[in-house]
């Protein structure tokens, strides 16, 4: 049997691609994703209404329209009008980051002996610093045990708040001044919760899933099946780019949330999860960590 192909297309004025089809004649998400990552499902405008028509999906797999998928070019759609020129193949926010400008960060836990010059010479070995500060006191110029630094780039600046430092032979943590992060938050950070999930859902076809928008570091389904499941980035900036995103998987819609702080409702994150029965210490501790610094 001839293999028989489709046409797929972005946009409907763009040139359109070749995707081959199963022996059915069916297509499979999976296919279309490979070429168009991200993609959640298809759409055409019909002939006779000039309306576009959404290409249904049942389990992953496209099914042809009523009178054959014929030489009409399928629409590609993505997750909440998620566009290619939008998603990187390494990083769903690489195009964001250009934008992105450095903030003052505040140094807590600094050791009364620290100067300036000491931070200086620290912060330096991770990029260019443009200012550095140590906070004293008006009256005694005593320090009070914080300061601040400032990069030149961001990619440094979130390299630094990504863990704790050693400053003159004390832990010192990193952070926005405003933010609610607590020392060990940064690694948290790149855990996304994964509602809706479905028992067929694998932790291998959840890593690989993910990984077309960056890479991938531990994937979590609890035990017994809960119907959801948490992915780790090794960035922090692609999971809090997906949170709040509904996604294909497998031809189920499941939605991209943060994973809850340690500091957060706990009922709040049990609700949410759903009805998960007993066992919620094993997945509290996955979920919040060891609290380890």
């Amino acid at each position: 049997m001839a293999e028989m192909y489709i046409r797929v297309a972005e946009e409907e004025n763009e040139e359109p691609m070749e995707i081959p089809s199963e022996d059915d004649g069916t297509v499979l998400l999976s296919t279309v994703a490979a070429q168009f990552p991200g993609a959640c499902g298809l759409r055409y405008r019909s002939p006779v209404s000039q309306c576009m028509r959404g290409v249904r999906l049942v389990e992953g797999v496209l099914h042809a329209p009523e009178n054959g998928w014929g030489n009409l070019v399928y629409v590609v759609n993505y997750p909440k009008g998620r566009k290619m020129d939008e998603i990187d193949a390494s990083s769903a926010t690489k195009i964001k980051r250009g934008d992105q400008k450095t903030s003052d960060l505040i140094v807590l836990g600094l050791p009364w002996k620290t100067t300036e010059q000491d931070l200086k010479d620290y912060f330096s070995t991770f990029g260019e610093v443009i200012m550095v500060q140590v906070k004293r006191d008006v009256k005694t110029g005593n320090s009070k045990g914080f300061g601040f630094v400032r990069f030149a780039e961001w990619e440094t600046q979130g390299k630094v708040m990504s863990q704790r430092h050693m400053i003159d032979g004390r832990w010192c943590d990193c952070k926005l001044p405003n933010s609610k992060q607590g020392p060990d938050e940064p690694m948290r950070s790149r855990k996304v919760f994964v509602g809706r999930c479905t028992e067929d859902i694998t932790a291998d076809e959840l890593r690989q899933f993910f990984m077309q928008y960056g890479e991938v570091t531990d994937v979590f389904i609890p035990k017994p099946f809960r119907a959801f499941a948490f992915v780790t980035f090794a960035d922090d900036q692609v999971a809090a780019s997906l949170c709040g995103e509904d996604l294909i998987i497998k031809g189920v819609s499941v939605h991209i949330s943060n994973a809850e702080p340690k500091h957060n409702n706990t009922r709040q994150m049990m609700e949410r999860a759903g009805r998960f029965g007993n066992g919620f210490g094993d997945l509290s501790h996955h979920v919040f960590g060891s609290g380890d610094g």
